[in-house]
């Protein structure tokens, strides 16, 4: 598992402590879902690729933090959790919530199977 000093930096930056746990806990979830996945900050927010395309997105606002599936055309998503086009789905989570990670990990291995 290779983890990437720039995206390291940009967690520990993050100015909300809830969020910095949530930033975490979503980098090891890709780590242990995707093998041989790479990581980088691309457009101010860590990107994770596999066989270089895009697999996922943690992206932090004032309110939530974001999590981007790629290539999520084939998931079965229930309603009003997700946003996005077809073909991206993400999801904010916000401080009072309690992510199903496990569940995450299920959607982001099925949509990543193909890349």
């Amino acid at each position: 598992m290779t983890k990437n000093v720039e995206v390291t930096e940009f967690i520990e930056q993050i100015q909300i402590p809830w969020q910095v746990e949530v930033a975490g806990q979503l980098r090891q979830l890709v780590h242990d879902t995707i093998p041989d996945v790479q990581e980088r900050v691309q457009y101010k927010k860590p990107h994770f690729l596999k066989n270089g395309k895009y697999a996922a997105v943690i992206s932090p606002s004032k309110q939530a933090m974001s999590f981007t599936i790629f290539n999520a055309t084939g998931l079965d998503l229930p309603d009003g959790i997700f946003e996005g086009p077809e073909e991206r789905k993400t999801i904010k989570l916000k401080e009072k919530d309690t992510p199903d990670y496990e569940w995450l990990a299920g959607l982001l291995k099925q949509a990543s199977a193909e890349l």
